[in-house]
């Protein structure tokens, strides 16, 4: 029976093996690239990066006169202060509907013509608008597609010619999209290959998906097969009965085969193929640390100017925030990612938001069911990891008293919940992100050891499937002159 299964698997092997060994390498060298460079895309941080410095001097109007402007029944959901278009501006959102009003004198900005656009794309590529090509779109391109393109449709697309590209929404006047000549070049080394996340597949999501995951599932069970023969032909008390380029590959399969079937089966389950409800986080704490609904009244105390002039000495403001949590209001001023204040209405500012106050509103937020803990943390854990270290520390750690577990990480800089777990999405953090990403507190704590671990098993595996396409140009060969 043994030798009957042996049989199969090398027959089985060597056809299947013959056509996904390109795929394999094409994974696994793509991979490489994965390691180190994403998908183009923005960021929070690069907007703080590409924004200027709020001009305090010319803040005159307070938000509510600024809000009045506007003529709008109600209170905004959401309030911020920014430079936009040289001048500072605040910014409203209420629903899906948004809108500027300049700070120094009231002007309205609700629509965005083509020349404040260009102007827009030029101050964030840095480079002249005189040497610009716009291009509005008509479809989806290789940077927009996925949600993007459709979200904010129409888009003009600013291109110069070192190859920077813009891409600015009509509806909205900012800056959606952002690539250079080498970051797409690096993308298609990277994430486009290993996700192919190709334009023509991609604009069809649920054939997309479907492809992945059949081909990586195929994959998945080349790489058994494999594993299977290879392990069938070995036995310690005897040499591997081959030589050249298929002692190499059975050599390199005992070691690195293991290593293939996980990365295909894990890389699966990234698309969710077996759709199993899993309870989520419990949404009491988030939801309360959204805040209560926005009042301008709650922000009279101290003006955003008053705000933005206590904080001048301590960091060059790119944003003003208005936030809440609980009875709380004050006003989050940042400059970047790692710089920020949080400026209460009624006291001085501070690198964080009161953490006694914090901890105590959200045990409260936890009720009826409580915490089990609740604790400080300076350092990551198995399930709050970062190995590019962007995830802000120390953080509020919160564990509930509920059927699935939840946890929430809250970074007391911002009040905002930057990370979260639950009991019943072990498969995705192990199976999936412990396998695939191999993001094991232990090699992100110690880099390089990350890398050196990750790129020798990268390594071992595309040298795996190089052989397998000599192998299989070989085999390819000899059954066309036959």
């Amino acid at each position: 029976m043994l030798t009957g299964l042996k049989k199969f698997a090398i027959l089985c092997h060597r056809w299947t093996g013959t056509a996904f060994c390109l795929l394999f390498t094409w994974w696994f060298v793509s991979g490489i690239f994965m390691m180190y460079v994403d998908y183009p895309e923005i960021k929070p941080a690069d907007r703080l990066a590409h924004a200027a410095p709020i001009d305090t001097a010319r803040v005159q109007l307070t938000p509510l006169e600024a809000w009045a402007k506007l003529k709008t029944k109600g209170e905004p959901d959401e309030v911020r202060l920014r430079m936009f278009d040289g001048r500072p501006a605040y910014w409203f959102r209420l629903g899906k509907a948004r809108a500027y009003v300049y700070a120094d004198n009231g002007q309205l900005q609700v629509k965005f013509p083509p020349e404040l656009n260009l102007r827009t794309a030029s101050a964030w590529a840095a480079q002249p608008a005189a040497s610009a090509t716009a291009v509005k779109m008509r479809a989806a391109d290789q940077w927009t597609v996925g949600g993007l393109y459709y979200n904010y449709e129409p888009i003009t697309k600013y291109s110069w010619p070192n190859g920077e590209q813009v891409y600015i929404p009509s509806a909205t006047g900012e800056v959606i999209q952002h690539t250079t000549r080498w970051s797409r070049m690096l993308a298609y080394a990277g994430p486009v290959a290993h996700w192919l996340y190709f334009t023509p597949l991609r604009k069809n999501p649920q054939l997309w998906s479907r492809i992945v995951i059949w081909l990586s599932g195929a994959a998945t069970a080349v790489a058994l097969l494999g594993l299977f023969a290879g392990l069938t032909f070995y036995s310690p008390s005897r040499r591997i009965p081959f030589t050249g380029t298929k002692r190499l590959h059975m050599i390199l399969g005992l070691f690195f085969g293991f290593l293939a079937c996980t990365w295909a089966f894990s890389g699966m389950l990234s698309m969710d193929p077996f759709p199993i409800k899993v309870a989520g986080e419990d949404p009491r704490i988030p939801q309360a640390l959204e805040g209560a609904p926005f009042a301008f009244e709650n922000f009279t105390v101290k003006s955003p100017r008053e705000a933005l002039v206590e904080v001048s000495p301590l960091l060059s403001a790119r944003e003003v925030e208005f936030s809440q949590v609980g009875v709380r209001s004050f006003y989050l001023v940042t400059q970047d990612a790692d710089h920020s204040r949080v400026v209460p209405m009624t006291e001085a500012p501070s690198m964080e938001f009161d953490r006694a106050a914090l901890l105590d509103f959200v045990t409260k937020a936890s009720q009826p069911t409580g915490l089990t803990e609740a604790r400080f943390i300076d350092e990551y854990d198995a399930h709050y990891l970062d190995r590019n270290r962007e995830l802000p520390l120390p953080v509020l750690f919160l564990r509930m008293k509920d059927a699935q577990q939840s946890t929430f990480y809250i970074d007391p800089r911002t009040t905002r919940v930057v990370g979260s777990y639950s009991s019943g999405r072990w498969p995705e953090r192990w199976l999936y992100h412990g396998f695939h990403s191999i993001n094991l507190p232990v090699l992100y704590k110690h880099r390089p050891a990350w890398d050196i671990a990750v790129l020798f098993l990268m390594l071992g595996g595309a040298s795996l499937c190089v052989t397998s396409v000599v192998i299989a140009w070989r085999f390819i060969g000899r059954s066309v002159r036959l």
